[in-house]
């Protein structure tokens, strides 16, 4: 049985203390449903604030990027090892975001995957297709190379630690949002794929998020999908109102 996993991806939004009193009630609500895991992903500016007061409560600490190299001249950038150092447990890598602004690509999404792993952090790892692209039929080539050249060089068991987020673009901040049958669809096809890669023991274990405009008015029928373990939350993840209905899901 894999454990559901809530994250709320907060994107460049709160100060320290409007990260502080966020992260406070939504710790209080975590503590009601343990068999939930539920991660915050603050700015890095707010990375302390919240460490602290997620320290020895059920939410777990993430970043929304990070760096391949360990150290170095890369003026601006933050590192794997410095992350974890920050109390990190997880870090999102490959966010449609980081693809469209800061010209991420595969290439860089494999690398960063590989340094978040070998420094202990648990990589959400983002796959999925812009508008264009669903619309001209090329859905299972997009979020398939997404997935083997993002995974590329991992054995099975650096894949069975790797958290997949499934974000249809044209879904993200829009108010649109793909019917849990639409969803269910692409995690199914990322499930085929994680076995083709990785063995469909290790497929079995990996949990798949859906990212793309999660309400609380939509969060059950999704979550009800086989193979939709969890939601990458982004504009719903910045009150408490909307994102505790979320981590609350099965209440």
């Amino acid at each position: 049985m894999r454990t559901p996993i809530i994250a709320g991806n907060w994107k460049l939004n709160n100060n320290q203390e409007q990260a502080g009193d966020l992260a406070q009630q939504i710790v209080e609500a975590a503590r009601e449903v343990p068999e939930v895991e539920v991660v915050l992903c603050p700015v890095y500016t707010a990375l302390e604030t919240v460490r602290r007061v997620v320290e020895h409560s059920p939410v777990k600490l993430g970043a929304q990027d990070m760096f391949w190299e360990e150290s170095g001249a890369f003026t601006g950038e933050v590192s794997a090892p410095l992350l974890k150092d920050a109390g990190c447990s997880l870090v999102i890598i490959g966010h449609s975001e980081r693809r469209q602004f800061f010209h991420e690509t595969n290439e860089t999404v494999n690398r960063k995957v590989k340094a978040a792993l070998a420094a202990g952090l648990i990589p959400i790892m983002c796959v999925g297709e812009t508008l264009p692209e669903r619309e001209a039929g090329k859905v299972e080539a997009v979020v398939s190379e997404h997935m083997l050249n993002g995974l590329a060089g991992l054995s099975s068991g650096e894949i069975s630690k790797v958290v997949i987020a499934y974000e249809p673009v044209w879904a993200i901040g829009t108010g649109k949002n793909a019917t849990p049958d639409q969803a269910q669809e692409v995690h199914q096809l990322i499930r085929k794929l994680l076995a083709k890669v990785s063995g469909p023991e290790t497929a079995e274990k990996v949990r798949i998020q859906y990212g793309g405009s999660v309400k609380p008015d939509n969060i059950k029928t999704l979550m009800a999908q086989p193979d939709i373990d969890g939601a990458l939350v982004g504009g719903a993840s910045l009150k408490a109102e909307t994102f505790i209905p979320l981590v609350k899901f099965k209440g």
